[in-house]
């Protein structure tokens, strides 16, 4: 009896769920509402990524734990652990690991791995105040590029591909403008790269959420189980890396303060927020578009060259 009720009770939670989604997407009042909301979104986005910067700033020089590798790999462990816990809960909505859909998403749990290895590189090694936030408003250019190179089916119009070469020629002209400091040899290289996997990331992940949508509505794979099948390959991505990378898994543990408190309290924070914020980013990605993405990703560094003169 208590079974039937527990069923019962997700059953009627999931058909009100559906049904105030459905006359939400159809109120038209909601509507001029939106610029708000996208508002609200990306200084939200921000901030979170400034507070994770900040404490990524003071956990890697104090506990001198710069092992990226192993960091992403371990944000990565605790998303998947995260999703799973709601999926338990029946919160969220998963299927089994599909290989057909893992296959089709190889491509960006490879590059979206790589690039986040290079970001907590960057982060590690005090780069990120170099040149890696000044190329990144490059990012929603690259990405237009890449969206007509992959043939997406929401292409950006030329009106909106001018607009974005202008205010990132701009950003990146005020931001040289003031100079670059502390620029690592290495930069010059994983820099760029950072953009172009980070962009082709965002532009395949777009791919696969076209193609599920003209499925069956039983057999699409929504966008939890699209999240859901990247972290599982990214996880077996990262695992081979960190195998491979000279950083062994033992000397990692061995370095780690695990007997302090803020020790657990500063990674726990940055392993939550970056969760946070790489979902964030593969929701827009998914659900509008990864030009979307891609203005929210570098959101801070396209106006705060603007901001800063004001």
């Amino acid at each position: 009896m208590k079974y039937d009720f527990m069923r019962n009770f997700r059953w009627w939670r999931r058909e009100c769920w559906a049904s105030a989604m459905k006359s939400l997407s159809s109120s038209h009042a909601l509507k001029p509402l939106v610029p708000v909301l996208v508002l609200v979104v990306v200084v939200i986005y921000v901030l979170v990524g400034k507070l994770r910067t900040f404490v990524t700033d003071i956990f890697i020089p104090q506990y001198h734990y710069p092992y990226a590798v192993a960091l992403y790999f371990a944000q990565v462990l605790v998303s998947l652990l995260f999703l799973n816990l709601l999926h338990v809960l029946d919160l969220v909505p998963l299927k089994q690991y599909s290989r057909s859909l893992g296959e089709r998403l190889l491509v960006p749990s490879i590059c979206n791995s790589i690039h986040g290895v290079l970001v907590m590189w960057a982060k590690a090694t005090n780069s990120y105040a170099g040149l890696t936030p000044i190329t990144l408003p490059l990012l929603p250019l690259i990405t237009v590029g890449l969206s007509f190179a992959l043939k997406l089916a929401s292409l950006p119009s030329i009106h909106i591909s001018l607009l974005l070469s202008i205010l990132s020629g701009s950003s990146i002209a005020i931001s040289v403008s003031k100079g670059v400091s502390g620029v690592e040899p290495l930069e010059y290289i994983y820099a760029p790269l950072a953009l172009i996997l980070n962009s082709l990331s965002l532009n395949w992940l777009a791919k696969v959420s076209d193609t599920e949508r003209q499925h069956s509505p039983d057999a699409q794979a929504s966008i939890f189980d699209i999240y859901y099948t990247q972290l599982v390959n990214q996880s077996w991505v990262l695992g081979l890396l960190w195998l491979l990378h000279p950083d062994s898994p033992w000397q990692v543990l061995r370095q780690g303060s695990w007997h302090s408190l803020l020790f657990h309290g500063y990674l726990l924070a940055i392993l939550l927020l970056g969760m946070v914020l790489n979902f964030t980013v593969t929701l827009i990605a998914l659900c509008v578009s990864p030009l979307s993405a891609a203005l929210l990703y570098s959101a801070r560094q396209l106006l705060q060259p603007f901001i800063l003169l004001l």
